[in-house]
């Protein structure tokens, strides 16, 4: 997906000095989740061209045992006569495939270009008093996260970066948090709700559905496939963005999906996601406010923080978190949810490394402090903030602390906790 590199990027009049950047962006290409398989894949899926690391090491390192690098292996036993779901072969479903790692080292090193080459921004290398990167507890982030710091830092490839990562029961970044009446909220409109804006298109592809069920073999009662087109969408994309070919019946080859229908399923998906974050009206808001309000409200702190840092940098008082830029890698429906809380013009489902990029400049002249929202590299234009192009941040913060209050001091209430 579009993401900011030098070529496109838009770059600021010199009347502006850039004082903080914060990135948020979903992972990158990876193999299907196994709940989205079919139940016979007709063809395996192998991934022998990477290795997924899992290993702990001791802290300091220096004068401690050494730590080998660890890897899994996937294989199936001729002992174990279960079959595993969908795919045969050598990958994880999910991991985040080859062709996703080196998607996620050109994100990285394209970054680095506007914002070190470019910019001078960030330092030439990594300097974790003011860089700082953070994954949910999901772990195909962290894959991307170990390609996207090499292609920032590609010179310290044995460097080690810490990734922050919240506690699974309360991760605002995923967002995993519990939040009753948000969740409440969407299912009174959305997957799985009985309210017509949602039932009135799942109503009319039922031939569509008929179709794709008799070639994967997914049964017409598996709710799971039928409450929406995500899994369908998940299955279908996952091949193509890997040159693998669209599916046949197992027992019938000829009988295939088109990329006609695959088309179809791409289009009724991204109607899904434009409905559930922002066509269903003001309860689309209500829903992403509650369940997104954390990360939001952290994003309002640290953008205070900023300037504070930066004040008090110019008085000799630096007394604030140094940290100048963020990067935080997470998921379709962290992203969704934050483009719904900007109110974005036009909703899609974000693509796999799709990025909202937070800005802060202050102006030269009146040393006051301006936002910009950057959204697949390019300014992002709201439906009620306007373009957020150098809009004044307290414009912003005042915005999300409407929502969620400072320090999502709402949030309890909200989510009825």
């Amino acid at each position: 997906m579009p993401h900011v590199r030098r070529a496109e990027y838009p770059k600021v009049n010199s009347s502006y000095v850039l004082e903080y950047v914060e990135v948020i962006h979903r992972h990158h290409k990876r193999t299907p989740y196994a709940a989205n398989t079919f139940p016979v894949e007709t063809y395996p899926w192998h991934c022998d061209n990477e290795a997924l690391f899992y290993y702990g090491a001791p802290l300091p390192t220096h004068g401690a045992n050494h730590s080998a690098n660890t890897y899994w292996s996937v294989y199936t036993s001729s002992s174990n006569p279960l079959a595993p779901r969908g795919f045969n072969g050598t990958c994880q479903f999910p991991q985040i495939t080859r062709g996703g790692l080196d998607d996620s080292w050109q994100h990285g090193n394209d970054l680095y270009g506007v914002y070190h080459d470019l910019l001078g921004f960030l330092p030439e290398k990594y300097d974790p008093n003011l860089v700082s990167f953070r994954v949910t507890n999901n772990v195909i982030t962290s894959q991307v996260a170990s390609m996207v710091t090499s292609g920032m830092f590609s010179g310290e490839a044995q460097q080690k970066f810490p990734l922050l990562v919240q506690p699974a029961s309360i991760d605002s970044l995923e967002p995993a948090y519990t939040c009753l009446a948000a969740k409440n909220n969407f299912s009174a409109y959305g997957v799985g709700s009985s309210d017509s804006g949602w039932t009135s298109h799942l109503k009319a592809a039922s031939d569509l559905y008929a179709t794709l069920d008799t070639i994967s073999g997914i049964p017409p009662t598996d709710s799971g496939f039928h409450m929406s087109f995500d899994r369908y969408f998940d299955n279908l994309s996952a091949r193509l963005c890997h040159a693998k070919p669209l599916p046949c019946n197992a027992s019938n080859p000829s009988l295939c999906v088109t990329q006609a229908m695959a088309d179809k399923v791409f289009r009724l998906g991204q109607y899904e996601y434009s409905y559930l974050y922002r066509d269903a009206g003001a309860r689309t808001l209500e829903y992403s406010a509650g369940s997104y309000g954390i990360w939001v409200a952290e994003l309002a702190q640290n953008l205070r923080h900023a300037m504070h840092a930066t004040d008090s940098a110019s008085t000799g008082n630096r007394t604030s978190s140094g940290i100048r830029y963020r990067h935080n890698i997470a998921h379709d429906g962290s992203v969704s949810r934050l483009l719904s809380i900007l109110q974005i013009e036009k909703m899609v489902w974000p693509g796999m490394g799709s990025e909202v990029v937070f800005e802060l400049y202050k102006r030269r002249v009146d040393q006051q402090y301006y936002i910009r929202v950057l959204w697949g590299g390019q300014v992002l234009k709201s439906s009620n903030l306007g373009v957020l192009d150098m809009l004044q941040v307290e414009i912003l913060v005042a915005y999300f602390d409407g929502l969620v209050g400072q320090r999502a001091k709402k949030i309890p209430s909200l989510c009825s906790l």
